[in-house]
Formats: C-alpha cells, structure tokens, sequence
C-alpha cells in the first residue's frame, strides 16, 4: 500500500513588524548602486523569520532604496542576521553581474557565490556604511551577521561592504563623519 505524502503546512505569514528575533571579512558583495528609493512597482522586500535572531524590519533607506531597522535593542558581539541565497558558481556569479541591474552577490569562498536575491533571507538589504554596527563572518559555509556595538531600536543595521580596492569604484552614500567617499577598501 503506497504512502501518502503528509501536508506541507506552510509557516505562518507575519508583517516584518511583528517578526520573532532569529558580519562581512574582506569579501565582495555586489550591491546596487543606482537611486536612493525604491520603484513604486517593485514588490516590498521581507525578511524571513528563520534567518532573523531578533526583530527587524525592511523599510525605505536614506543610504539607498531598502534598509533593514532593529525593531529592538541588539546587543554587542550577538548573531543578528544570517545572509542565504542561492548558491551559484563563479561563472554564474560574473554572468549574473554582467545581466544584471541590482546585485545581491555575497562571496563566500573562492568558489560559491550566495546570491541574496533568490531566496534571500532579507539580509541583502543591509546597506554599506565606512562606520558600520555589524560584521560579517563566515562560519561553517554559513554568512553570519554580528553586532559590532549595541544596536537601539529603531537603528538601521549597517556593513562596511570592503570592495576590493581593484574593483570598480562605487560612492559611498553613508554621509558619516569618517565617510571614505567609496565602498571600496582605500589600501
């Protein structure tokens, strides 16, 4: 007698508002670089709960088109975010980047690229900043995102993205201080 599949009971849907809680080496990260807000056609992005450690939300960002906000107080040196997406390779990685306008591309060693915008968690829309709040680590073939500093609610969360200085240049939007005036790593 054949078995029957069990149903899938699909997870329950949340508002980013009400998500339950759930850090960048010197890698590359491709991101867009084109216009501060986001088209009005565009789907709102979201954030997938099984990924967050604490409550966060996607909201419009002065830095650049989406950002993601602490909804609560974030402890220093805790697990924020992990960053998943599609695995690709380094072919498919420079293809996608040459196709193309936005890029979620996340290096994760010499070989696999994550990219964020195919079953991304939300963390592909930390914005850079050159005085950032989170780090970047890659742990067991996993990106992870960590608090460098307490974050207040309300804080929108930030990575320094250090693009290789070789690449192409990108401005930086962050407007701090300490601004670099380019994503890219100066030395």
């Amino acid at each position: 007698m054949p078995m029957k599949p069990l149903p899938v009971k699909p997870p329950p849907t949340r508002s980013s508002a009400t998500q339950p809680p759930a850090a960048r080496p010197a890698a590359t990260m491709l991101a867009a670089t084109n216009g501060n807000r986001p088209p009005a056609e565009e789907e709102a992005p979201r954030i997938d709960p099984r990924f967050a450690c604490f409550a966060l939300e996607i909201r419009p960002s002065p830095i650049h088109r989406w950002g993601i906000y602490a909804l609560e107080r974030i402890p220093p040196r805790r697990k924020v975010m992990e960053y998943t997406g599609e695995r690709i390779s380094r072919r498919e990685t420079k293809r996608r980047g040459e196709e193309r306008e936005l890029h979620y591309l996340f290096t994760l060693n010499s070989y696999w690229t994550i990219d964020g915008s195919v079953g991304g968690s939300g963390a592909e829309y930390i914005n850079h900043c050159c005085e950032p709040n989170l780090v970047a680590r890659i742990v067991r073939e996993r990106i992870l995102y960590f608090s460098l500093r307490e974050i207040q609610p309300g804080e929108e969360l930030l990575i320094d993205y250090r693009f290789e200085k070789k690449m192409e240049e990108v401005p930086c939007r962050c407007g701090v201080p300490g601004c670099r005036g380019t994503i890219n790593l100066l030395e």
